[in-house]
């Protein structure tokens, strides 16, 4: 195995830009991009490299690995007595837990499918995810 297969690496199509673009989240900044997603993912591979060897030259520790990442399903967020209550509220209108409701909302902003989650796709640069290949 080499030091870069511990990172993951995505090639997702673009509506915005209008190719493929490929990035390595947690490993670096912005990524590559082109009209054939096997060269996009292949220059993104090449680039893991040289991020990775930079980080060597450097003295830089390496970030934490990201590829075959385990997610248990649960996380803590703290959001403020105010937005809590509203949330429960909201919950009780719709007949839901609060756990299912927030579940619900955060998959419809996830999916880009609210305007949230279009304004906030475009804000960090387009990616849609309609097409993604990861390793």
């Amino acid at each position: 195995m080499k030091p870069s297969d511990r990172y993951l690496k995505v090639v997702e199509w673009s509506p915005e830009d209008g190719c493929y673009v490929g990035t390595s989240p947690g490993l670096m900044f912005g990524g590559v991009h082109g009209h054939d997603e096997a060269v996009v993912y292949k220059d993104l591979c090449a680039v893991v490299e040289e991020c990775l060897r930079l980080h060597a030259e450097d003295g830089d520790p390496l970030p934490p690995p990201t590829a075959g990442k385990h997610y248990s399903g649960k996380f803590v967020v703290r959001i403020g007595t105010d937005l809590h209550k509203r949330l429960a509220i909201e919950a009780a209108r719709e007949g839901k837990s609060l756990n299912e409701y927030c579940v619900g909302r955060l998959r419809l902003e996830a999916s880009g499918a609210s305007p949230a989650g279009r304004r906030a796709r475009t804000a960090r640069g387009g990616r849609s995810g309609m097409k993604a290949a990861v390793k």
